[in-house]
């Protein structure tokens, strides 16, 4: 069981200016906890870091101002207050595994389960259940909102099980830029061939402790700085700022289950039929320059699931070249430096190819993205006998009342996060609000852009544009014209 006191010994070795960790040894335990990083929702890392960080909390691009607009956009604009929440809480499909770490900085909550209010209701229960408070309804037509109880959680996480990705006696080199590559007796120089290390650049080996503070700033430190552990470990978590340029042109992700005996893989673009959402921008003339958009709930819904999808999944979509160098080398080093016999089961495939949480894959009409949902574990609704209440369970044991739940209420059957018809705006920083015609002007007069020089146009947001948009919202604090800058650089310039 996961557990925030815990602590972790590391061998480190410097450069012999002490400015530089080379590289660090690490057990399976601390190599669990950095795999972890891929398994965090996006929308979850801005909570963590906040939550840990308060107001100096680092910005993540567009992607922080996104999270706050959800947080800030009134519940009446959603379908009930639970879809929301299921937003501003995104659940990671690594929650149970993750809930066995030896310090889970994500807090992972075990799934809770939640049935009709009404307790006289009749309504079957393979049908009627729901795995978030208040999504999705009863066939009686009432919400669910009444939770139970789980009696066998501690079963299905057996803490005795040891290691979580990794299985337990590994040992892992981690490099300052989070490249990992197992720890192999005789393979010492080509270790530090890999890693760049050099005779001149040997200095002293140190140890090094590791709590919740550390893991936190090691997390931080991988998203904004070119050397995370060398900026935890010797420079006490101050970090130095960097901010990788956005690549212009997103490749589409190549599935690498359709390669066959060498022949050129396909792209998802046209293995993964993606939906288009057309997308009103409103563009200076003067300058060609986007300045925001005007944007139905199916645009507003891509949005917020943008928060949904974890490092690991951001990874696959873009073939392991997003902004975030050293999440890249992470991932990487999953898919192509540890082979799969230092991964517990299927964990190496999961991680390379993870799948969102039970209920967060956006209904077909939606969908831009090709990550699939992942699958739940059957489990059962036990009916109370007199003073025995409801139950839910993993098991069909014997004796009681017991039904499988045959679906679990989600997106696919219940329709979008955000209420519609309704008309949003989108600034640069992807904030939403509410569009109205006040706010259209005070937006533009904010700007000091008269409104003789602005005009509107119509786009196309494809699995192309999805990926550009993602890309720069992990650093770009403009990600809305970042992302759709080429679809702009193709119109001719408006003469006003």
């Amino acid at each position: 069981m996961s557990c925030s006191n815990a602590n972790f010994s590391l061998k480190v070795v410097i450069n012999k200016q002490k400015t530089k960790v080379l590289f660090a040894e690490a057990n399976n335990d601390f190599t669990d906890v950095l795999l972890s990083f891929l398994t965090l929702p996006l929308g979850r890392i801005v909570r963590v870091l906040e939550k840990h960080y308060g107001d100096k909390a680092p910005v993540i691009g567009s992607i922080t101002t996104l999270y706050k607009g959800l947080v800030n956009l009134d519940s009446a604009h959603f379908r009930t207050d639970g879809y929301k929440q299921k937003l501003i809480n995104p659940r990671s499909s690594f929650s149970d595994e993750c809930r066995k770490l030896k310090l889970d900085i994500n807090d992972s909550q075990p799934v809770r389960y939640f049935a009709c209010e009404d307790l006289g209701c009749t309504r079957s229960k393979a049908y009627s259940m729901s795995m978030y408070y208040d999504v999705g309804g009863c066939d009686c037509g009432k919400p669910l909102t009444r939770e139970i109880h789980m009696t066998d959680v501690s079963e299905y996480n057996n803490v005795n099980d040891r290691g979580v990705f990794i299985v337990d006696g590994a040992s892992f080199i981690i490099s300052d830029e989070l490249m990992i590559l197992p720890n192999l007796a005789g393979s010492v120089i080509q270790i530090l061939s890999k890693l760049g290390i050099t005779d001149t650049d040997w200095g002293e080996l140190v140890n090094v402790t590791f709590g919740f503070n550390e893991v936190m700033d090691l997390l931080k430190a991988s998203l904004f700085s070119r050397t995370p552990l060398t900026d935890t470990i010797l420079n006490n978590g101050h970090i130095n700022f960097t901010w990788p340029s956005i690549p212009l042109n997103i490749v589409p992700k190549v599935d690498k289950s359709q390669v066959v005996d060498n022949i050129r893989p396909v792209p998802v673009i046209v293995i993964f039929s993606s939906k288009k959402i057309v997308l009103k921008v409103v563009v200076q003339k003067s300058t060609n320059k986007l300045l925001f958009a005007q944007a139905e709930e199916n645009f507003i819904d891509f949005l917020f699931s943008l928060l949904t999808i974890p490092l690991g999944g951001a990874e696959f979509l873009m073939d392991g070249s997003t902004s975030f160098t050293n999440i890249d080398n992470l991932y990487r080093s999953v898919a192509n430096l540890i082979d799969a016999k230092y991964f517990k089961s299927n964990a190496k495939i999961r991680l390379t190819k993870p799948k969102l949480a039970q209920g967060y894959r956006p209904i077909p009409r939606y969908r831009i993205f090709p990550l699939e949902e992942e699958k739940t574990r059957k489990v059962y609704f036990y009916e109370g006998e007199r003073s025995k209440g409801d139950s839910m369970s993993f098991s069909s044991r014997s004796g009681g009342s017991f039904i499988e739940v045959l679906f679990l209420n989600s997106l696919k059957e219940q329709g979008s996060y955000v209420k519609g018809p309704g008309t949003y705006m989108v600034r640069d920083d992807l904030s939403v609000t509410p569009l109205c015609m006040t706010s259209y002007l005070s937006n533009l007069n904010a700007l000091k852009i008269p409104f003789s020089d602005v005009t509107e146009m119509e786009v196309e947001i494809g699995l192309q544009e999805g990926l550009s948009i993602l890309n720069a919202s992990l650093v770009s604090k403009s990600a809305l014209s970042d992302g759709l800058n080429h679809l702009l650089m193709k119109q001719p310039k408006i003469e006003k």
